[in-house]
């Protein structure tokens, strides 16, 4: 069983910076793909970022440059360094991994960008 959970949330002014964390529990984290995805009010979930498990990323395009997604396999953790925040950016974020055709979700962390 593949818990996640998600932490760093919280609210910040335009421009600033967040970095938030995802913590997965179980053996296959260094063995597959970690993705974050953000749903904001009224919207549907979109995605922000892949990390393959070999390191190779992709990202959004409305975050592209402004975020970095990073792992570190031994600690079982996923980030994303959130840059140069906007007010579009606020959302509830949500790392998510697969693994034998099933998708894993954590709870999801809010991040608010506002003045």
């Amino acid at each position: 069983q593949v818990q996640l959970v998600e932490s760093g949330g919280g609210l910040v002014q335009p421009g600033g910076s967040l970095t938030l964390s995802c913590a997965a529990s179980g053996s296959i984290f260094s063995s597959t793909a970690l993705r974050w995805y953000r749903q904001a009010p009224g919207k549907q979930r979109e995605f922000v970022a892949v990390i393959s498990s070999g390191g190779n990323t992709n990202y959004a395009d409305s975050v592209k440059g402004r975020f970095t997604i990073s792992r570190d396999n031994a600690k079982n953790t996923v980030y994303l360094q959130m840059n140069s925040l906007k007010p579009e950016d606020t959302a509830v974020y949500y790392c998510e991994l697969r693994w034998r055709s099933t998708e894993y979700w954590g709870q999801g962390t809010q991040v608010t960008v506002t003045s």
